[in-house]
């Protein structure tokens, strides 16, 4: 009787911790290298086809995400997107001593971690930290499999004029419903987070996926005629909690996982 009851604890405690790591949440490290030439952009490419991304698989990091501006103007500078995800916050800090301590990452990226100071290979890096949201724990790479040229990954951030207020629209995707309303029309999502850390809080943010522009403009259709969103978006417990949208439209590298 004793060695079954034993049995019967040890399943529920393997039970209890295959959810919990199940729906561990995910952080992510959302790095923007800005560009001035093409020179840049070709250095950049480089390193992070040829160096990071092998590097970082070996550390067990995959589904890294390798994003370019689909067009390039003022309010789209010349740019890479790099999407890690990140299984706690403790990886940030020792994701660069491992890759440190890595002979053939650093023979890989010497050139571009050693360029001179008069022909460096970006202008400026910035780093955005998120932790992905409740109902959606972890990322999601993308099912497309047409030309990645022609693909749209929308990233979104939702920024909202106080703390309460970012609170209340993190709330509306999770409580609310709005991720399982995108998941059931079909949006793609690789990630919902909240930000942690960035130049824009507060805000969320998001990216969607679709196999090309019209399909990207017929899914968003759905969903504004969708009488699940008409009801959410008119709730009263969920007003005026975005003050302004940033949408900006990418593509992914032949070299990025997804």
């Amino acid at each position: 009787m004793y060695k079954t009851a034993y049995i019967s604890v040890l399943l529920l405690l393997f039970t209890i911790n295959t959810y919990s790591q199940a729906n561990q949440r995910e952080y992510y490290q959302l790095k923007t290298y800005l560009l001035d030439t093409e020179e840049q952009e070709k250095t950049t490419d480089q390193y992070l086809g040829k160096a990071l991304l092998p590097a970082l698989k070996k550390l067990n990091i995959k589904n890294v995400g390798v994003f370019k501006p689909r067009t390039i103007d003022s309010l789209n500078p010349r740019s890479i997107k790099v999407l890690i995800p990140m299984k706690n916050l403790g990886d940030l800090e020792t994701i660069d001593a491992k890759l440190q301590k890595d002979k053939v990452y650093m023979a890989a990226a010497k050139d571009f971690l050693d360029a001179p100071y008069t022909n460096p290979p970006y202008s400026r890096v910035e780093s955005v930290i998120l932790k992905a949201f409740v109902d959606m724990p972890k990322m999601k790479p993308s099912p497309l499999s047409g030309p990645r040229k022609d693909r749209i990954y929308e990233l979104r951030s939702y920024e909202s004029a106080t703390e309460a207020k970012y609170i209340n629209k993190v709330e509306m995707f999770n409580k609310g419903g709005e991720v399982s309303l995108f998941d059931n029309l079909g949006f793609n999502a690789v990630f919902y987070g909240e930000v942690l850390s960035g130049a824009t809080m507060p805000n969320l943010m998001y990216m969607t996926t679709f196999e090309n522009q019209a399909s990207r403009d017929a899914h968003w259709k759905s969903f504004s005629d969708s009488p699940v969103w008409n009801k959410l978006k008119s709730d009263p417990n969920y007003q005026n909690n975005v003050s302004k949208n940033v949408t900006r439209f990418f593509y992914p590298t032949e070299y990025s996982d997804y």
